[in-house]
């Protein structure tokens, strides 16, 4: 058989079917560390960098089993060709390449259906590359997006399939593990996008400001959206209340654990109001669905491969943290559990407060990886892994 070029989806599809086959990642072992393909289901992932296939090709092809299908992955596509071509040449018959390599994968956005009323479809939209997660709420034809990404083409590209029109963006908060594209999609489509003064006053982004506990709407029917303001992980971190049932949490709550308060620089002083805001959310209705804004790995999702929880559920699930009765052993939990920030984060909050221009290609470059939002002993023990 030939070879063949497959896209992120196709993997994405694949792994979360559990497919028989070796993901090949053909990246030096530094990149690989620092991000790398994650699956819902168990996979088989090997590590052998090209230029091992360039120094000793006997040697690299004999680690590579083959009695299954062989899907390469490395950063740009021309080493996966490469080595595709290689292993066609040693009688491999299903070799595959991934197409634009790792950065697809990186952007690959995944949606699912999360629930519906009788006049609205609230979606969510994964994606696998960073752990992270954007929503659409669509009603009549009309969408909000919450906290998309930087890739454009997926949201109009959706929002066309189902009919409708992007008209309002929001975001949970000045967003610093990933370049954000509410800016972007205001002024391709006209949206208006919304945000928190708390976190975008001193930007330089053309906004309309949120009010604590305002209530936003569609042009005709639809449900209600509250925003519902949550400092702590940033002081401007906004939640949004969709009809009584969803509310999408941002940085805020996690399926596991709560967002790190020290991103700012500010652990201790963001660490309170984060507390404050616990108090708060501890008084919602339990049986609230929360979507939250990333995930730590996909043992979260649910039998849907859904990343949503009721809030009851997330808090005895979290009651080690929930049950902290004081802002100061809060604190000194946030400071148990902290571990060095990636050194991107710094400029990607600066080009998504707009005051700062980086190249497409430096903004993928930035874009790439996954999160590092959760305050968590989990998240803590995996900075080795990370680094």
């Amino acid at each position: 058989m030939a070879i063949y070029i497959y896209e992120a989806k196709d993997l994405f599809h694949w792994l979360s079917t559990g497919t028989d086959m070796v993901v090949l990642d053909v990246r030096n072992a530094k990149d690989f560390a620092r991000f790398q393909v994650e699956s819902p289901r168990p996979f088989t992932l090997v590590n052998i960098s090209y230029f091992d296939f360039m120094e000793d090709e006997e040697e690299a092809v004999a680690r590579i089993p083959r009695d299954r299908a062989v899907r390469i992955v490395c950063a740009k596509e021309n080493s996966a060709r490469y080595v595709a071509e290689i292993l066609d040449r040693h009688g491999f018959d299903r070799v595959g390449y991934l197409q634009d390599g790792i950065s697809s994968w990186g952007n690959l956005l995944v949606p699912r259906l999360v629930g519906r009323g009788a006049d609205y479809e609230l979606f969510q939209f994964i994606r696998p590359g960073k752990a992270s997660c954007s929503y659409g709420l669509i009603s009549g034809k009309e969408m909000m997006l919450f906290d998309p990404s930087r890739n454009l083409d997926f949201y109009l590209e959706f929002a066309a399939q189902q009919g409708c029109m992007v008209t309002k963006t929001f975001e949970t908060h000045l967003q610093a593990d990933y370049i954000a594209g509410s800016r972007d999609i205001a002024r391709q489509t006209g949206a208006t996008f919304y945000a928190n003064d708390g976190d975008f006053k001193t930007s330089n982004n053309s906004y309309t400001s949120l009010r604590d506990g305002e209530t936003l709407r569609f042009g005709l029917g639809g449900p209600e959206v509250r925003a519902v303001f949550t400092p702590g992980h940033t002081p401007g971190s906004t939640s949004y209340l969709i009809d009584e049932r969803f509310l999408l949490s941002g940085d805020t709550v996690f399926i596991d654990s709560v967002g790190r308060p020290d991103l700012g620089g500010k652990a201790e002083e963001w660490a309170v109001m984060l507390y404050e805001t616990i108090q708060s959310i501890k008084r919602l209705d339990p049986n609230l669905q929360v979507l939250p804004g990333h995930y730590i790995d996909w043992r979260e999702a649910n039998e849907d491969l859904v990343f949503s929880r009721s809030l009851g559920g997330i808090l005895e699930r979290n009651r080690a943290i929930y049950e902290i009765d004081n802002p100061a052993a809060f604190v000194a939990f946030i400071q148990e559990n902290m571990r060095p920030q990636p050194e991107e984060y710094a400029i990607i909050r600066l080009v998504n407060a707009n005051l700062r221009e980086e190249e497409q290609a430096r903004q993928e470059e930035l874009d790439l990886g996954k999160n590092e939002c959760a305050a968590s002993a989990y998240a803590k023990a995996q900075q080795p892994r990370s680094a």
